[in-house]
């Protein structure tokens, strides 16, 4: 087995121990009311765009989610949260040295031994969910379970919707796709932009990622036999329709959506299989992205 395929399949054992540890941690994550931002890079980003949806949505505070090297400086908050696997992404620690002092920051990491540990003011620590891989699956779903849990919205079925998501078969038809489509409601379009993105980084899939309601306003024109179109949550009315119509392949989120995007992942994985893919070595892409100062 690759290493991705090995950590992907060990997600739900990983999710039971991080909403465990979350009451452990919760002094170190925001308050209710505390106005919070989320940073992150590539998929960390999509996890911190979904935690920012689940938090403001559940009115415990306002919550935005940027990409590090996207952050407004002049933008003032009580806490900032950043997501990173390794701890040694260029952009995450400059934004964390850039506003010392001037907001609460708390790092959540698979590695303390990296320069996170002393930038941050707080370090929350996933080492169980550490990856060898280049693309993340585990630790960037038991991050965002970590803050599901702490919010208190980690439902009792999420675990089993994963383990679901990881011994049935992949729904029928969708290998034989050559384009996907990922939609989200809320908090799930943080994770159809991940799933879209596993699905490039993987298999090196032709994807694309949309608010659900918005999929009508121009991205359906694609949408045509041999194309699938794959809902993370409750899809609007009528649109499961409209896509059959096309000719397209419609794939319903029928598992929690975290869960879901397991089973998008292990599609990813099939795809890769099939064109002869190591997902182990994803073209052009290392673990971490380390910029010289030159190049940031």
């Amino acid at each position: 087995m690759t290493h991705v395929e090995t950590e992907l399949a060990s997600q739900p054992e990983c999710w039971r121990r991080a909403a465990a540890l979350a009451e452990g941690v919760r002094d170190k994550l925001p308050e209710p009311g505390e106005r919070t931002a989320v940073v992150g890079c590539g998929t960390s980003l999509f996890m911190a765009r979904a935690y920012a949806g689940l938090r403001e949505g559940a009115g415990l505070g306002e919550t935005d989610a940027f990409a590090a090297s996207e952050f407004p400086s002049g933008r003032r908050y009580d806490r900032i949260v950043a997501l990173t696997r390794s701890g040694t992404t260029t952009e995450v620690l400059s934004l964390l040295a850039d506003v010392r002092g001037t907001a609460r920051t708390t790092a959540i990491t698979a590695d303390p031994g990296t320069p996170v540990r002393t930038a941050a003011d707080d370090l929350v620590v996933l080492d169980f969910a550490d990856e060898r891989s280049v693309v993340q699956t585990r630790f960037a779903t038991t991050a965002l379970t970590l803050l599901r849990a702490h919010l208190g919205l980690h439902p009792d079925t999420a675990v089993a919707d994963a383990e679901t998501a990881l011994a049935e078969p992949l729904p029928a038809g969708v290998t034989e796709c050559t384009q996907f489509t990922f939609l989200g409601r809320g908090w799930t379009v943080g994770l159809a932009e991940e799933g879209a993105l596993k699905m490039r980084e993987a298999a090196l899939a032709w994807t694309e990622a949309y608010p659900a309601m918005e999929y009508r306003h121009g991205p359906i024109s694609i949408t045509t036999q041999g194309t699938a179109t794959w809902a993370l949550g409750p899809a609007p009315e009528g649109l499961e329709e409209q896509v059959r119509a096309t000719g397209g392949l419609w794939v319903p989120g029928t598992l929690d959506p975290l869960a879901e995007l397991v089973r998008i992942q292990r599609l990813a994985l099939a795809l890769a299989d099939r064109r002869g893919l190591d997902p182990d070595s994803p073209r052009h892409l290392s673990r971490s992205v380390i910029l010289s100062p030159s190049s940031s």
